[in-house]
């Protein structure tokens, strides 16, 4: 976002029946798994609040299970059912109302995937024993630990089903009605049901979950019968003393016999008739080892927009859409008619100050979700998520940034992300900070991972924008010496000079036409080593630094789908995160690639749906992809590689080496006795990626 875009539209009040909000912005649920037995902590109460205290204008739990603990995925999620939890529910209303928002309390039964009825040995209830399997495929590219995780949160027990008869519909029904009746006891201000995503009101409504010949299944009214008797029974429980919304998926994904937007929309046109004061249209991957980032967790913005579209065309009610929806993005939709209300989930993970940057014009100043979904990998195995970019998610106690007493000088050296975090940590926290960067530019590893990523692109204009406010001073184009650094008089040194990257030890490995990504970033910008670059490629680059081109990532993704100055056939060495995706960038470029992975997994640092849609975008776009492979030799036209017990080749015009990554920092050795305190953050202390760059300099910044 840039500092002169507003958002009156967003920023408005808005109404959901008898409730009045403060501005359109909602946030989605998102399971914290920060409950006890069902039970509200502080810390859920503290993550609540803070995103209230950020001007949230309605905030919305994450699941809270109607029959706890029947029905529920989590003893760490919310529990309804028994009067012993509206105490925790009024103390997380206390506290979102202190922060001048209203709170709505989801209400789930989980159905078909209710991991604690499995757990204790019951069958899930379900609309019809389910049929076929899903295609697990994908967790191949899991390791032994993620894979022992996921086992662990079922006990490895395998799980059993029952068809709902009439009695447990019936029963389904008191239970939504009794806990909203408990919500609105403990001061609440809406509930949402949830009729989406699998779970027992949306595998109803589904006809690939539903294949009942009495009144509850067959015709879509009679698919969505159960929930209309739901949103009944709640609107006599609690009258107008609650707003009901409730969550349909405007369209399933990945299966036949999904739901579909007509029948969506057909459904919605029911649940207003039934009481609901509002609609939230949201969508549902079926399997989420194929399609998790189709739904309910999208990667493209604005995902559902159009689904929320056709929904606000058929109801009179508000329509609040939701899939990766940016301010700029929900600000159009209420403009245009789309949508009344926009729900901004991973954005208000990554930053719960959200709201009050808009409202201060300052929208340039929101810290972006970099769509890595570090954040609901934790959920697969029941923890507390994760945020790449926020390490104050799920301790909020860590903010605010506690102001220094003692100014020190920080000399940081490295501008990429963990240099540039450390540096706006510090000079947050009032310390005087200079950055020293040998290249012509901010960012280091993850300017240049925005060409393959624009998300990254995204986090690194906010960091720049950010040591720029602060004053910060940067300077590039230099070389950090022990002698230089020493002439700096620095209190305390931060090392955050990224991984080093070497290349392959067999013949050839050495080569002209084998980079690595120091000598292709040299390449693709023209900054940097262009020693072993070819000397017409080098020209090229060169002339595209000297016409801006290469400055801009989004201008080379642009000019790189028409000009590439690469060879036809590409091979790329090492399957990890970057071999992953500059695979597919270069696939998608009409180049033939070969990726080698010498291990048995693709992508493992990846959360795991981004990692298992990484994979199946590769593939989809072309890419060969051998796993257990392991590079005998390198020659001018081919690379020859072992997989078991078959020796191979690829024609290789150009070898990107995209593994033997390791963390060193023999600046940081050097400087011990120089300087009173040393540091190293990033991948010069342990490759991981913009999760531990952003976290470890984070935690050195914090205590400096």
């Amino acid at each position: 976002m840039t500092r002169n875009q507003t958002f009156p539209h967003l920023l408005a009040p808005g109404t959901i029946g008898p409730l009045t909000v403060p501005n359109r912005v909602v946030m989605p649920a998102m399971d914290m798994n920060l409950c006890d037995d069902g039970e509200i902590e502080q810390g859920d109460i503290d993550h609540f609040a803070a995103r209230a205290a950020g001007g949230t204008g309605l905030i919305i739990t994450g699941c809270c299970a109607v029959a706890y603990p029947h029905g529920c995925a989590s003893t760490k999620e919310p529990g309804l059912s028994q009067d012993r939890f509206i105490p925790g529910i009024k103390a997380l209303a206390d506290a979102v109302h202190a922060g001048g928002s209203k709170l709505c309390v989801q209400m789930t039964h989980h159905g078909k995937v209710a991991r604690i009825d499995t757990v204790q040995g019951r069958p899930l209830l379900v609309p019809s024993e389910p049929t076929g399997s899903a295609d697990m495929s994908a967790l191949g590219d899991n390791t032994a630990e993620e894979l022992r995780k996921m086992a662990a949160v079922t006990g490895g027990k395998k799980a059993t089903y029952r068809e709902a008869t009439k009695d447990d519909i019936d029963w389904v029904v008191r239970c939504f009605a009794e806990a909203a009746g408990r919500v609105a006891a403990a001061g609440g201000d809406a509930v949402e049901i949830h009729c989406a995503h699998g779970y027992i009101l949306g595998g109803f409504l589904s006809r690939a979950d539903n294949r009942r010949t009495d009144e509850y299944g067959g015709s879509l009214e009679n698919r969505a019968r159960l929930a209309v008797e739901v949103i009944r029974a709640v609107k006599e429980q609690v009258g107008d003393s609650l707003a009901i919304l409730v969550r349909v998926a405007g369209r399933e994904f990945g299966e036949q016999d999904a739901l579909t937007t007509a029948e969506a929309t057909a459904a919605a046109v029911l649940f207003e008739a039934a009481g609901a004061d509002a609609i939230h249209v949201t969508g549902w991957g079926r399997n989420p080892f194929s399609n998790f980032t189709d739904g309910p967790l999208p990667d493209r913005v604005g995902a559902y927009t159009e689904l929320a579209a056709a929904v606000k065309k058929a109801v009179s009610i508000p329509v609040i859409t939701v899939g990766r929806v940016l301010p700029e993005v929900g600000e159009k939709a209420i403009v245009g008619g789309g949508a009344d209300f926009a729900a901004m989930g991973r954005q208000l993970l990554a930053d719960p100050e959200l709201v009050n940057k808009l409202k201060a014009g300052t929208p340039e100043r929101v810290r972006p979700c970099i769509n890595c979904y570090v954040c609901v990998q934790e959920n697969f195995w029941d923890d507390t998520p994760l945020c790449a970019v926020n390490p104050a998610l799920g301790n909020e106690t860590l903010l605010p940034l506690v102001r220094t007493d003692t100014r020190k000088h920080i000399v940081v050296v490295g501008a990429g992300p963990g240099g540039l975090e450390a540096a706006r940590v510090a000079g947050e926290r009032g310390h005087r900070v200079t950055v020293l960067d040998k290249s012509d530019r901010l960012g280091g590893t993850l300017w240049f991972s925005g060409l393959t990523t624009p998300d990254n692109e995204r986090l690194l204009n906010w960091l720049k924008g950010e040591v720029a406010r602060l004053g910060i001073d940067i300077r590039l184009r230099t070389e950090a010496t022990v002698d230089s650094i020493r002439a700096l008089r620095p209190d305390v040194v931060v090392v955050a000079t990224g991984a080093v990257r070497d290349r392959p030890a067999v013949p050839g490995g050495d080569l002209p036409h084998v980079h690595t990504g120091d000598t292709l970033r040299a390449l693709m910008t023209g900054s940097g080593d262009v020693s072993r670059v070819p000397p017409l490629l080098r020209t090229i680059a060169r002339l595209g630094k000297l016409s801006g081109i290469t400055r801009r990532t989004a201008a080379i993704r642009a000019v790189t789908r028409r000009f590439l100055p690469m060879g036809k056939n590409v091979v790329v060495i090492g399957g990890s995160l970057v071999g992953l995706e500059l695979s597919e960038f270069l696939a998608e470029r009409g180049r033939t690639v070969t990726l080698l992975e010498e291990g048995g997994q693709l992508g493992v640092p990846m959360a795991m749906p981004r990692r298992w849609t990484a994979v199946r975008h590769a593939g989809e776009a072309g890419v060969t992809i051998h796993r257990k492979a392991t590079v005998q030799r390198i020659t001018e036209k081919y690379v020859e590689f072992r997989v078991g017990d078959r020796t191979m080749t690829a024609s290789a015009d150009m070898v990107v080496v995209a593994s033997g990554v390791s963390a060193q920092a023999p600046l940081a050795a050097a400087l011990e006795g120089v300087v009173p305190a040393v540091h190293v953050v990033g991948d010069a202390a342990r490759v991981d990626y913009i999760e531990g760059a952003i976290h470890t300099a984070w935690a050195v910044a914090t205590t400096v």
